[in-house]
């Protein structure tokens, strides 16, 4: 599964509208729509294939939607984005950085 952030929506956008925009790159697995009290609104979408999400990028990045330009990127969260694997044609994966909190350091005292 990979996740995609859509930016720079215009707040009246719907769940729907979404659907619209985004249903021809491949099966979505999940919708989570943000309004905030000032503009611009912003989403996710997460697609079941990882190729999908890249077409979806290369489709709508840039795209003018109800006066608004797109701003369509992959997740920063989604697994993919950070190099790990989830599984699926080519297997493997893995490696990057860790990511989490630093381990403490041991006190010194002074």
């Amino acid at each position: 599964m990979a996740r995609i952030y859509v930016g720079n929506l215009p707040l009246d956008i719907r769940e729907r509208d979404l659907e619209d925009l985004f249903w021809k790159y491949g099966r979505i697995r999940d919708l989570n729509l943000k309004n905030p009290a000032r503009p611009p609104a912003f989403a996710f979408v997460s697609f079941e294939r990882y190729e999908d999400a890249e077409d979806a990028i290369r489709g709508r990045d840039g795209v003018m939607f109800e006066g608004q330009r797109l701003r369509v990127e992959m997740s920063k969260g989604s697994a993919e984005a950070l190099g790990v694997s989830s599984g699926g044609y080519g297997g493997g994966g893995g490696g990057g950085t860790p990511v989490g909190p630093a381990a403490p350091r041991p006190h010194t005292p002074l």
